[in-house]
């Protein structure tokens, strides 16, 4: 079992998984339905701190947090006081019927950390999918109007409405069908694959135009556009962050045809980049600001948006939208965190900062790796086959993320070929260092393999012939062995 004063790192005690994995595993398959996809055998039975402990008793540090969750970390002593003394008291009451003393209380701290001066208003939801789901409706009805911009490698959730707006992996949409009508797609700025050279400050710009001149001449007039959404670091995108000018003329051009401004913080939120919102990075002020709890590991997501105004167009609509198990015990998890500058954001930081200094020279010292990239701790790593052509590694990232596992550090991928590295914000430079190096061990062995792999080839008598047939059947065998890596 885990303890505060064991270690810090982790602990593996035979081959994975174990055989008590191994049979979770089994009855997961027998019993479960098979729509979840899950990385790597990890069979998690309790947690501290960055820790996260298997039912065989091994122990990982944990770099993914949850998918970007776990921000206080595993069962923090003030979540879990927190937690036992709301359950003591009351669980549920239905906060879409009734008060409770805690709503009003967290809402105000929330929304007071929201750039913009004019007053805010914030509506809770069971995830961030259904926060997504709650800004397109509040958007249609606060505009009257029915179209929505989002971006090529964009994730906002799976539920009908979100998955319209989700352009991130085809197999998402698959099977489904027709979804929302109205929903046009444009690329996201990326420095790294920019057609047009820009750098990570400046990418974007025909983007831009291709909104304005294209968009909203061609397809949508812009007085039928209710919302932009758009993630200011794109999460399954690959962890992709949108330069600062480009968020802030997105946020002019809404300005200029009333259109709201969502941005979706799910992954990006909550101190995880230093600040309180990435978005806050750019000085931007959306109109509609999504968010999944962090601060208190997964519990009471919510959307945050301004202005004031747009709600009350609802009157007592939208509440009864999207939830009914608004409990007690939620706004309990989350409200005892009142502080509004927050040391976990500065730790955040500063760390992501030693991350980064150490990884700087990675795309040098490593082949297959093209970009190290994000803010704060919200870091990618993009792996690739050649850094000249960028050709997209997906195998060679896959092999990575096993591996890691298998050495004891729980890492997810992101995109096509994207290491995710999004640690809990309580993470100490002990911690870093471990993880840089398991990385750094399992790149260098992925990249041996791949670069030592004997290619196999296909011997050929030369033929001198007239023949036009036999030429050309002899292009074609050239061309397809080229496809198939046949020399």
């Amino acid at each position: 079992m885990i303890a505060a004063t064991e270690t810090k790192l982790p602990r593996l005690l035979m081959q994975l998984p174990g055989p008590k994995a191994k049979h979770v595993i089994e009855q997961d398959a027998k019993f479960m339905s098979p729509s979840f996809t899950r990385d790597y055998p990890l069979v998690a039975k309790r947690g501290h701190g960055a820790l996260v402990e298997d039912v065989d008793g091994n122990t990982f540090l944990d770099f993914a947090a949850g998918i970007a969750v776990c921000s206080t970390g595993h069962c923090h002593p003030k979540v879990v006081e927190a937690i036992q003394r709301q359950a003591a008291e009351l669980i549920h009451m239905s906060g879409t019927d009734f008060y409770y003393e805690s709503l009003p209380q967290l809402a105000q701290k929330l929304v007071n950390t929201v750039p913009g001066p004019e007053p805010k208003k914030a509506f809770f939801t069971n995830s961030g999918t259904e926060a997504i789901e709650g800004a397109m409706k509040l958007a249609r009805y606060a505009t009257k109007r029915d179209k929505f911009i989002a971006f090529y490698g964009c994730f906002h959730g799976r539920t009908m409405g979100a998955l319209s707006l989700t352009a991130s992996k085809s197999t998402q949409r698959k099977g489904f069908g027709a979804l929302l009508a109205g929903v046009e797609h444009i690329p996201y700025p990326n420095a790294y694959r920019c057609e047009h050279g820009h750098t990570a400050e400046t990418c974007g710009a025909e983007i831009l135009e291709t909104l304005e001149r294209q968009i909203f001449k061609r397809l949508f007039d812009p007085e039928e556009v209710a919302a932009i959404v758009i993630e200011p670091i794109q999460g399954e995108g690959g962890y992709i962050a949108a330069p600062k000018f480009f968020l802030q003329e997105l946020q002019r051009i809404c300005r200029q045809h009333g259109i709201m401004f969502v941005v979706d913080e799910v992954q990006s939120g909550m101190g995880r980049t230093g600040k309180w919102w990435a978005s806050e990075h750019a000085g931007i002020e959306p109109d509609i600001l999504c968010q999944r709890q962090r601060h208190r590991q997964r519990h009471a997501p919510r959307r945050v948006r301004r202005p004031q105004q747009h709600h009350e167009h609802l009157e007592a609509r939208l509440p009864r939208l999207n939830f009914r198990r608004q409990s007690r015990l939620r706004c309990r998890r989350v409200g005892n965190n009142g502080s509004h500058r927050n040391p976990i954001q500065e730790n955040a930081r500063r760390m992501g900062d030693y991350l980064f200094s150490r990884m700087a020279d990675w795309t040098k010292k490593f082949k297959i790796v093209g970009d190290v990239r994000g803010r704060g701790l919200m870091i990618g790593v993009e792996i690739v086959r050649d850094q000249r052509t960028k050709e997209e590694a997906a195998g060679l990232r896959n092999a990575i993320v096993d591996l890691a596992f298998r050495k004891g550090l729980l890492v997810l991928g992101a995109g096509a070929n994207t290491v995710r590295i999004s640690p809990p914000l309580i993470i100490d430079e002990e911690q870093s260092d471990f993880a840089l190096q398991t990385l750094e061990t399992c790149i260098r062995e992925v990249e041996k393999k791949a670069l030592t792999v004997a290619q196999p080839f296909l011997a050929v008598r030369p033929i001198r012939s007239r023949n036009s047939s036999v030429r050309s059947q002899l292009i074609t065998l050239k061309k397809r062995c080229h496809s198939e890596g046949i020399r």
